[in-house]
């Protein structure tokens, strides 16, 4: 199952970033910033792959991934602050959003205040889902986009140079992975098996714990 949602999962995203470019980086990056398991960590690596090719600037690529980012959260905040936590819990599981996710969010939102979005944008799974705490607390609209908006761009930034460090170096590293299209391949299964099996396992137990009490 997991490696049929993969061969899915990759061809959506590199068809999307062929067809429609830089707006195509941004599609894929609110579309996870809005709560949905599509990892950035595919995303940006092949733009950077792209970069390298001579497709993609780097800069515009991050800038493209920052703005996605921003139009995402903002979806994700507004569910926050209109629909609650308890709304979250009951229909986030049809977008794997599970419990662990949302309370981890919590926390870092409760512990560090408003920078926790500049900071969890930064960060791997909870960068995904820190707009809805964000949200639920009404944080002030104007600094919540700023924070999304810088932190997305260092984090775009930095996994498209990823991609575009492994194009520079296709040709000697491919022998190892002649079975991949594109240099990004390798990454894309190791990220996205992780990402989703996680998400998926998280919730398929939460199903569990649930149906037993």
């Amino acid at each position: 199952m997991i490696e049929q949602i993969l061969g899915v999962l990759s061809q959506f995203v590199i068809s999307t970033i062929n067809s429609m470019g830089y707006a195509g980086i941004a599609l894929l990056m609110a579309i996870e910033s809005a709560c949905i398991p599509l990892p950035s960590e595919v995303i940006l690596p092949f733009s950077g792959y792209l970069v390298a090719q001579g497709v993609f600037n780097i800069h515009l690529v991050a800038l493209a991934g920052a703005i996605g980012c921003v139009l995402g959260s903002i979806v994700a905040y507004y569910a926050g602050a209109w629909g609650g936590r308890a709304w979250i819990m009951k229909y986030g599981k049809y977008v794997l959003i599970s419990r662990h996710d949302m309370d981890m969010a919590d926390r870092w939102f409760e512990r560090h205040g408003e920078i926790t979005v500049f900071v969890a944008r930064l960060l791997p799974v909870i960068r995904t889902f820190i707009a809805l705490p964000a949200g639920i607390a009404k944080m002030r609209m104007s600094t919540f986009i700023i924070y999304t908006f810088v932190g997305s761009y260092i984090w775009s930034w930095a996994l498209a140079w990823v991609g575009y460090r492994m194009g520079q170096n296709w040709a000697s590293i491919r022998v190892y992975f002649h079975k991949f299209d594109f240099a990004i391949g390798a990454v894309m299964v190791v990220g996205a098996t992780w990402y989703i099996w996680r998400h998926i396992k998280a919730v398929r137990s939460e199903n569990g714990d649930s149906q037993v009490g």
